[in-house]
């Protein structure tokens, strides 16, 4: 087993007027994602023979572009935690909603809030659409890195039971609630299990990809991106711990299709759709001119 590391989910808190503010490591991890990703899409601009020959978009215009696609992330990751995860609870309590800094905010929402900010202020500005979808496709592993070590860092999102010499020991007493368990319980770190597929891995891959060509077939990064994205999350679902609200007695591993011992999580049903659809678009993308 190996102890949970003590580090604070603030990076720094200040008091004042007797109000405790702080910058926590999640929030960085989203700023850091977004600025990071704004200069990488900036630098693709910037070299339009990796497009063929023209550039989907001037580089000065990617700054407006963030500002759209950060409205997409929190509106629809707040929206996406709303109704797939608890919409019984934010039905009965609406207020609730607009309190993202309690937290609840969900990858397959955000990831479509950004599909349409970016669809939107691409026709706005008359961009083809699916080049630009490429560009955010190479950029956003690093958002999905960086989101993942925050998640670790706040002790959240951790994996099942495991006794595998790497399994960690998370604090809190919803981590350490394990039936048949004696002393401290194990758990598969499952948030760097995803930083390392959905992020670095993803993103070395989108980065290869580009260096050979790919970003002259409209479609193919996109692709990727998505058929990447859905098997990584498919494949750490079977590590990770399903949300306390599908786990009952009678279905221990939190499966929403399926029966108790072999099923689907909810996870695991909102990324087939995105490997699919990914492969759908490698395919067009391969067999167009």
């Amino acid at each position: 087993m190996i102890p949970f590391p003590e580090i604070s989910p603030d990076v720094f808190a200040i008091t004042i007027g007797g109000r405790e503010f702080a910058l926590r490591w999640y929030a960085l991890a989203y700023l850091a994602g977004l600025l990071i990703g704004w200069r990488m899409i900036v630098a693709l601009m910037r070299r339009p023979g990796l497009w063929g020959g023209v550039a989907p978009m001037r580089p000065e215009q990617v700054e407006e572009l963030l500002t759209w696609v950060v409205g997409g992330v929190i509106l629809g990751g707040r929206l996406g935690f709303v109704l797939f995860y608890e919409p019984g609870y934010y039905l009965s309590h609406p207020a609730e909603i607009i309190k993202v800094w309690q937290g609840g905010m969900s990858f397959h929402g955000g990831f479509l809030g950004v599909v349409l900010a970016a669809w939107a202020w691409a026709r706005r500005h008359g961009i083809a659409a699916l080049r630009l979808a490429d560009a955010l496709a190479v950029a956003a592993p690093v958002g999905l890195l960086l989101g993942r070590l925050a998640n670790f860092i706040n002790a959240e999102l951790w994996g099942r039971p495991t006794d595998a010499p790497w399994g960690v020991i998370f604090p809190g007493e919803a981590a350490q609630d394990c039936p048949g368990v004696i002393g401290p319980c194990a758990r598969h770190p499952s948030q760097l299990y995803e930083a390392g597929l959905e992020g670095l891995v993803l993103v070395l891959v989108l980065l290869v990809l580009v260096r050979r060509g790919g970003l002259a077939r409209p479609g193919l990064a996109l692709g990727v991106f998505l058929a990447g994205y859905g098997l990584a999350r498919f494949v750490v679902e079977f590590f990770r711990q399903a949300d306390a609200r599908f786990i009952t007695p009678d279905n221990p591993l939190g499966h929403v299709l399926g029966g108790p011992v072999w099923g689907l999580s909810m996870g695991q049903v909102l990324s087939l759709p995105m490997v699919t659809v990914g492969v759908g678009f490698i395919l067009w993308a391969l067999r167009s001119r």
